[in-house]
């Protein structure tokens, strides 16, 4: 570990640079976690989910960091993310906009060659003409709904797709797919009727290879995998499946700056309107993130964060900028200003925030603000 950092973690350094915190971000463990879901779904390959920034962790390094270990294909959800991270990519490299097009973005797609995720017949109608616009066979993975009815070809529209592609020869499907809705919850009923259904699928579209798995349906087994899986939160530290132990190896780690600490006598109330009234003397500690640095204010009163191994509550609601917390168990003096505490580390993982929050790992990832300084191991 870098020694400064470590320094600041004991509380001998403060916050620089109008940082309100630390967040360690461990490329290394991302590709280990690639790696590991890879072997897990061979001979298929992995794919890697970048959407959203990469979880808000930056997609450019991050999908830098996975091409160097073998990823070629990567997904995003909009075509503006495919845009912004394909420059960084080499050649090789295939990006996927998985809510495939919106209207007249379609040339700018095939110019860039940008494979869209197409999920209706719509779509596909638009991708076809700009196929023949531009006099060339474009590339497409077709998405099927098999029962989540959020994005996908619905039932009523195969025959419609099936026939459009066999008169059209304008569109070069890479692979037919779908999302699994349940895949974190192993026993879930729902996963063995998707299974079902994009068995059908594929029966009525045999010429095509598959894409099914995401990061919990890697575990579901060699059915649900397909050519391609394509994993996105156990990349990133998260527990692909429910209520069992986390294969996954961690990637963050949150550490959060000091601005007040005070003794208030019992009866004291904390926080906006007084929700937390002290019931005896208490020492505490405000510290620079809040809600608005996706710590959710749901945590008030039910949350914690740590400070050499020992949990420290959150006492009153949890505040745009700031959260108070109770360090009456550490000796006096530990926490002054600029001290560090653990938001997320080795004492509290992103589920255990997300528990606590009321929440998902996903909310939390994806929610982590910018008033931190990130740095990247």
């Amino acid at each position: 570990m870098d020694g400064a950092i470590q320094a600041r973690r004991q509380g001998t350094a403060t916050a620089t640079g109008g940082a309100s915190g630390y967040l360690a971000i461990d490329l290394g463990a991302i590709a280990r976690n690639y790696e590991k879901l890879a072997a897990e779904v061979a001979p298929a390959r992995a794919a890697a989910v970048v959407k959203a920034d990469a979880y808000r962790l930056g997609a450019n390094r991050v999908a830098a960091r996975l091409y160097e270990h073998g990823c070629r294909h990567f997904f995003v959800a909009q075509f503006v993310e495919a845009l912004r991270l394909q420059p960084s990519l080499a050649a090789d490299a295939t990006v996927y906009v998985l809510n495939g097009l919106q209207p007249g973005n379609e040339t700018d797609c095939a110019e860039h060659r940008i494979v869209p995720v197409i999920n209706s017949l719509e779509q596909l109608q638009r991708w076809n003409e700009t196929a023949k616009t531009l006099g060339r066979k474009l590339p497409a993975a077709l998405q099927f709904d098999t029962g989540m009815s959020r994005l996908g070809v619905p039932p009523a529209e195969r025959a419609a797709v099936a026939s459009l592609l066999t008169a059209s020869g304008s569109i070069d499907v890479q692979f037919i797919m779908s999302h699994l809705a349940s895949a974190d919850e192993a026993e879930s009923e729902q996963n063995g009727s998707q299974l079902a259904e994009m068995n059908r699928i594929t029966a009525e579209f045999p010429e095509f290879d598959l894409c099914f798995a995401n990061s919990g349906g890697i575990f579901l087994g060699r059915p649900y995998h397909g050519v391609l899986a394509r994993p996105g939160i156990a990349l990133y530290g998260g527990a692909p499946t429910a209520n069992q132990p986390n294969p996954m190896e961690p990637v963050l780690r949150l550490d959060v700056a000091v601005v007040q600490t005070r003794t208030v006598p019992a009866g004291a109330r904390v926080g906006y309107s007084g929700t937390h009234i002290a019931t005896g003397e208490t020492r505490l500690a405000t510290i620079a993130a809040g809600y608005a640095d996706g710590l959710p204010r749901s945590l008030s009163g039910r949350g914690a964060v740590y400070c050499d191994g020992i949990r420290l509550p959150i006492v009153g609601r949890v505040s745009m900028d700031s959260i108070t917390i109770d360090i009456s168990a550490l000796p006096d003096g530990r926490l002054h200003l600029g001290s560090l505490v653990e938001v997320l580390g080795s004492n509290q993982a992103l589920e255990d925030i997300a528990r606590d929050a009321g929440t998902i790992s996903y909310e939390i990832l994806t929610g982590l603000g910018q008033r931190y300084e990130r740095q990247y191991r």
